[in-house]
């Protein structure tokens, strides 16, 4: 079996486009290669998907090309790709930061050349001494902008408070010079600008209050018709459920007394919309998880959702959008514990469907989407270069089958581009490895100076290429392909490293983030393969 493993990884494919579908033609190959990272990485660029995600990464690196969670320079509109921006911007390395989100939301909305660096927020690893001598206090996100002394020699000024960057940045490139305004001028606007400021500090209060400390009951009327809307439990709703509720229909308020989905009414979002955008996508993880509160999708704050719609059709915010389970995996560190609490029946199926636990929904077959609480294809699932290469023109109608491949040929590109790295860090869930005797770090699932388990990582290293090719599959019926692979996974494992190899996969599993690692439509069928993996190795 272990042979024909090796027969396979030793092809290779040629392409055949038809109309809105695609296939792989498998084509023996002459070679005497064996099973290894650069053919699983061969394979996956000769795919549509790899191919279209090859040359998007390839300019993105010239500062070209869409939105990404990794790119490091944006040139945009400059004609020059040799163009030096004067401006560089400092953001977390994970995609943790609310005030790192709003301000790289705005910097593409807005199309302003910049360079990017990442650091790691302090809750999960150390920053670096160039960036400390720069920032003392280590704050994110920081701007640092060339300027010239007063002897005319360059000089860099740095700035720190998302606030500051955020206006300071949009003062630097004033319409006057072709780019979007990102506050109002006029008076009645600017006044509601402000207003609505004051209304994102006002529910972010109540969101800290509400998840943060354990909730007191004090059951109303009101209270018992909004529990058994939201599942039961209401009778006991507390003042911090009710306090957050409220603030949360005046927010709902102002987005519908615009003529469109914006705050302000405009045509694109703007500043504000920004400003609480970053804070609201984590109080729907978080209220869900913690609260058994479903905010978006209920019909409960038709402004919320057609909000969130509409930014679900920016490609700028689809980049830095995280899932639930990364925002829930984040928010402790930084903020603190969060109490269980809310409505309690929602609650707890909640909980187990976002951590996995449910059985369905981090496990083959998958669900095609994920509702209720993660809506896949309100706005487009992959990046627009996948959905282009594969024909899908139409994501929220389109082919199941093909769908699904796209977003399993993207999660296997990614792990074949990275596979020797991955398996590495992987191998730190087995049991001689995670050690950290240098440091620890508020966030769980951190240890950046563990060392793997050596031991075991020849063995992951073998079940994680076997997972790749899993991923990489083009069978219209992928259970065939799982039930191929199966016996093979079980043989490459050592016997004696079969406990370390889960643990490892485990591991990995729960470590993947959205949108660091790929997308949530991505991410999703990597974990539940992961788990397919664990389960054949189980039994």
């Amino acid at each position: 079996m272990y042979s024909q493993f090796i027969l396979f990884l030793s092809t290779s494919f040629s392409i055949v486009q038809h109309g809105s579908s695609y296939s792989m033609n498998m084509v023996t190959s002459t070679s005497t290669s064996t099973v290894g990272w650069s053919n699983l990485k061969s394979v996956a660029s000769q795919s549509v998907v790899g191919r279209a995600l090859d040359e998007d990464e390839a300019l993105r690196k010239r500062g070209r090309g869409p939105p990404h969670v990794s790119n490091k320079l944006r040139l945009f509109d400059v004609p020059d790709d040799n163009y030096k921006p004067k401006l560089t911007l400092y953001r977390d390395h994970a995609g943790w930061c609310p005030y790192c989100e709003k301000t790289i939301l705005m910097v593409e909305e807005k199309r302003v050349p910049i360079n990017i660096e990442t650091v790691p927020m302090r809750s999960y690893g150390d920053k670096p001494r160039e960036f400390m001598a720069m920032v003392p206090n280590g704050l994110l996100p920081a701007l640092v902008i060339e300027v010239p002394d007063a002897s005319g020699r360059p000089s860099k000024r740095v700035i720190t408070e998302s606030q500051v960057i955020m206006e300071l940045i949009d003062q630097l490139h004033p319409p006057s010079d072709g780019y979007k305004a990102m506050m109002p001028t006029e008076p009645r606007l600017l006044q509601k600008h402000e207003e609505l400021a004051k209304l994102e500090r006002e529910l972010f209060s109540w969101w800290c209050n509400l998840i943060f400390r354990p909730e007191q009951g004090g059951g109303n009327g009101m209270a018992s018709l909004m529990g058994s809307l939201m599942g039961g439990g209401g009778g006991n709703m507390s003042g911090a459920m009710r306090g957050f509720l409220d603030c949360l229909d005046r927010v709902n308020s102002a987005l519908m007394s615009t003529k469109g989905p914006w705050f302000l009414g405009s045509e694109y979002p703007m500043m504000i919309d920004f400003i609480f955008v970053s804070h609201i996508e984590r109080m729907l993880a978080s209220c869900a998880y913690w609260k058994g509160l479903q905010i978006r999708g209920t019909g409960e704050w038709k402004g919320i959702d057609a909000w969130f719609d509409a930014f679900d059709q920016r490609p700028s915010y689809l980049a830095f959008k995280s899932d639930f389970y990364t925002n829930i995996m984040d928010i402790p560190p930084q903020y603190g514990p969060g109490y269980d609490g809310g409505f309690e029946e929602k609650r707890k199926k909640f909980q187990s469907m976002l951590m996995g636990r449910d059985g369905y929904s981090w496990n083959l077959p998958l669900t095609y989407d994920a509702e209720p609480l993660e809506p896949l294809y309100n706005g487009p699932p992959l990046p627009q270069c996948v959905l282009d290469a594969t024909g899908i023109a139409d994501y929220a109608n389109a082919n199941k089958s093909i769908m699904e491949q796209s977003c399993r040929h993207a999660a296997g590109w990614k792990l074949a581009s990275n596979g020797v790295k991955v398996s590495r860090f992987a191998a730190r869930g087995g049991s001689q490895g995670a050690r950290n005797p240098r440091k620890t770090f508020q966030a769980p699932l951190s240890d950046p100076y563990a060392d793997p388990d050596d031991g075991c990582r020849p063995s992951v290293d073998k079940a994680l290429q076997i997972i790749c090719e899993a991923l990489l599959d083009d069978n219209e019926n992928h259970n065939e392909c799982l039930s191929r692979l199966s016996p093979v996974l079980r043989t490459v494992v050592d016997p004696t490293m079969k406990e370390d190899v889960i643990g490892s996969l485990s591991y990995l599993r729960n470590r993947v983030g959205v949108p660091r690692d790929m997308p949530l439509a991505a991410a999703r069928h990597f974990r539940a393969h992961l788990n397919w993996a664990i389960d054949c190795i189980s039994s």
